[in-house]
């Protein structure tokens, strides 16, 4: 009955800031993975450069320097799944004394403030940051696959099989990539999600500002611009 009350003090503000976090979240993630071709994402333009590479690949001796990168886009990844873990059981922590974000909320002279709610929205929050924690694991594993690939492309270009690894690698390279950034865009919306703490309105305050964050660095950013440039025709 504790519960079911609790649940009841969620205002329709709470559901349209949650509605707004769930279309933000979910939207630019589309908007960034399918941009035009005509004003591409970031994302979408790292694509091309990740065939490039990889093209690139079968002829380059030695292959030092792609092992190199391979390896550091890996450690990437293992740097935010280990992240996702920390902060999944920091969340499990408050869960189990919400004393202290309780006496902050009436400090702040918050509305919602009844046990129940906040445990529903950390509950949320740590319902995303295991979203972001399996799309780096499995962008670490996918990694791998690709290096795989890249160590069966042949060195010869004449080679039938060179052109085909060489594609199959690249694009395990780019679903990596992928998942990479899901994982990435989910941390920021996570971040937006925990302002809900605070009230609705801090929550539909921070989902606009993450969203207007995410869509400059995809669409209107320096790394854009230079990504753009192309080199002269010879």
């Amino acid at each position: 009955m504790d519960m079911m009350f609790g649940l009841q003090q969620f205002s329709p503000l709470d559901a349209a800031g949650a509605v707004m976090l769930l279309v933000a979240w979910l939207g630019i993630g589309m908007w960034i993975e399918n941009s035009s071709g005509n004003y591409p994402s970031v994302s979408r333009l790292m694509t091309g450069y990740r065939r490039d590479w990889l093209r690139h690949h079968i002829t380059r001796e030695p292959r030092v320097f792609d092992a190199m990168v391979l390896a550091n886009l890996r450690n990437g990844t293992t740097f935010f799944a280990s992240g996702c873990m920390l902060a999944i059981g920091g969340t499990l922590a408050l869960l189990g004394n919400l004393d202290p974000i309780e006496g902050l909320a009436r400090d702040l002279a918050l509305q919602n403030v009844h046990r129940a709610v906040i445990e529903t929205k950390l509950i949320v929050l740590m319902l995303m940051l295991a979203k972001a924690f399996f799309n780096f694991v499995w962008s670490h594993r996918v990694f791998g696959y690709s290096s795989v690939l890249m160590g069966a492309i042949p060195n010869d270009p004449k080679d039938a099989n060179a052109q085909l690894r060489a594609d199959q690698a690249a694009e395990l390279n780019i679903l990596a990539a992928r998942s990479f950034n899901r994982g990435l865009r989910t941390i920021y919306f996570a971040l937006a999600c925990l302002a809900w703490v605070l009230g609705p309105w801090a929550l539909i305050i921070a989902t606009l500002a993450t969203f207007l964050v995410v869509w400059r660095r995809e669409f209107s950013s320096h790394s854009r611009k230079v990504l753009l440039n192309k080199p002269p025709a010879p």
